[in-house]
């Protein structure tokens, strides 16, 4: 009869919070959704420009479904700065020389394939080949590709749940609530809030960074303090939108069902895949902080681009940061308005 009482309470607790029911039953699909479309997209197919090359091997690579443009030597490079081609290939009598981008994993992997297939039937014993990388090298892991975004990742992460936690103590333990009382307004509120966690972000954005490049060994060609920028841009992102949504949870249970539908999918739009073949898909990735922050991370560390050259990435992200800012202050009009 008491296991019976308690179960009964247990389930009574369910049907009264249908939030939880929802999480429960729709968050799975929703992410088992998106890992299908990502997962089970077509075979990328790269982009390669040629010079000189043989008709056969070009016919050869457009078998193996990969897109090819004929260009100079001047204008393919121009090119692969601009990342519009995954590849560059120059025949000089049975020696070709190939020019991977090299900045995108997905991208390299579908060069090397298409033209291991399409060489076989040069003989390849007679052909000498050269590859070069425009970023990153030959030694290039998978860990190397993936580390900007599981930087940009962890960081985003992290400060989303602690802070968001932290705000909603702060509401559900009253101290929020007397600070209404009192004359300060909204916006000051939040802007003590997030100047407060603020310190601990700027710390927490120079231990991750430096913990992975200079002990992790990630490959980085570019500036440390770029990335130390993009990082704290990211964090402030991830903590006003915390904040901004456990005005709208319960307790601490609610705030981490947040994670399955606010920070999940983002992973599958930080540049981990390619997304490019299906356009709505892709789509869904322009408003999703983390796709700016990891993409602007990749280009300072693979790319070894300064912050002028991101500022389109960080200029949204601070755009992002202010709009939840704002937000924030009117959602404490649902507490009290002053």
């Amino acid at each position: 009869m008491r296991i019976r009482a308690i179960i009964k309470r247990i389930i009574h607790q369910f049907l009264r919070d249908k939030r939880s029911i929802a999480m429960m039953m729709i968050a799975p699909l929703f992410v088992m959704t998106l890992l299908w479309l990502v997962l089970d997209m077509e075979q990328y197919e790269p982009t390669i420009a040629v010079t000189n090359v043989p008709s056969q091997l070009q016919d050869n690579l457009q078998e193996q479904d990969a897109e090819i443009i004929e260009m100079t030597q001047h204008k393919a490079e121009h090119a692969l700065q601009e990342k519009s081609i995954d590849a560059h290939v120059v025949w000089n009598d049975m020696n070709m020389n190939i020019t991977m981008e090299g900045s995108e994993p997905t991208a390299t992997s579908a060069v090397q394939r298409v033209l291991n297939e399409s060489s076989k039937q040069l003989n390849p014993n007679a052909l000498e080949i050269e590859v070069d990388f425009l970023h990153g090298t030959t030694d290039l892991n998978l860990f190397d590709n993936i580390g900007p975004v599981l930087i940009g990742f962890f960081v985003f992460f992290f400060v989303f749940i602690i802070g968001g936690v932290s705000f909603l103590r702060e509401r559900t333990q009253g101290t929020l609530e007397r600070l209404l009382a009192t004359p300060l307004k909204r916006w000051e509120i939040v802007i003590g809030y997030l100047s407060g966690f603020g310190i601990f972000i700027v710390l927490q954005s120079i231990i991750i960074a430096a913990f992975s490049i200079y002990v992790l060994d990630i490959y980085m060609v570019g500036s440390f303090v770029a990335v130390l920028i993009v990082a704290f841009l990211l964090a402030i992102t991830a903590l006003s939108l915390g904040t901004l949504l456990s005005a709208y949870a319960k307790n601490e249970f609610q705030m981490i069902q947040f994670i399955p539908i606010v920070i999940i999918p983002q992973v599958f739009f930080a540049g981990l895949f390619h997304t490019e073949s299906i356009a709505w898909l892709d789509a869904i990735g322009k408003i999703m902080p983390l796709s700016y922050g990891a993409n602007a991370l990749k280009e300072i560390m693979i790319r070894g681009e300064n912050l002028s050259n991101v500022m389109g990435d960080i200029g949204i992200l601070i755009g992002f940061s202010f709009v939840f800012i704002l937000l924030n202050i009117l959602a404490l009009k649902r507490h009290r308005k002053l």
